[in-house]
């Protein structure tokens, strides 16, 4: 009888022991579930903040590689830089009087076969404002086609 008795309780244990431990489990996994889609939230908005506070600097140093670069192509091409920024000092000159000239960057060389069709584009920053010049090239020279 005491063998019955006991043998009635722990079948009636049993059960209950299984579904605690797969219970135990589940809940194990759903906690660990939970943690590692919290570190991939948090990894996910900590690179976007990282992107969000180095874009000034990286869209910086793209500009300063493609105007370096174009430079660069110009230069190769046998393109006088000193002679283009004095054509587009004279156009700045007669367009907006009386402004100063802060920096001029070279950003776009259009080398075309011949002569004829040479463009080169530059950005003049006069107090704060960019001011685009397209320079054109002929036979004669280079000349300011567009200022502003």
């Amino acid at each position: 009888m005491i063998g019955e008795r006991a043998a009635r309780k722990w079948a009636a244990r049993e059960p209950y022991a299984a579904t605690s431990i797969v219970s135990t489990l589940a809940i194990v996994i759903l906690v660990l579930a939970v943690v590692l889609l919290l570190f991939l939230v948090g990894g996910l908005l900590g690179a976007r903040r990282r992107d969000i506070e180095h874009a000034p600097v990286y869209h910086q140093h793209l500009r300063e590689a493609d105007h370096a670069l174009e430079q660069a192509r110009a230069t190769d091409r046998g393109w006088d830089r000193e002679v283009m920024e004095g054509v587009v000092r004279a156009a700045l000159a007669t367009s907006h009087p009386g402004k100063t000239i802060d920096r001029l960057d070279l950003v776009l060389v259009d080398d075309r076969p011949g002569v004829h069709q040479d463009r080169a584009r530059f950005e003049a920053q006069t107090g704060g404002r960019l001011v685009p010049v397209v320079l054109s090239r002929s036979e004669a020279g280079w000349s300011a086609d567009q200022v502003g």
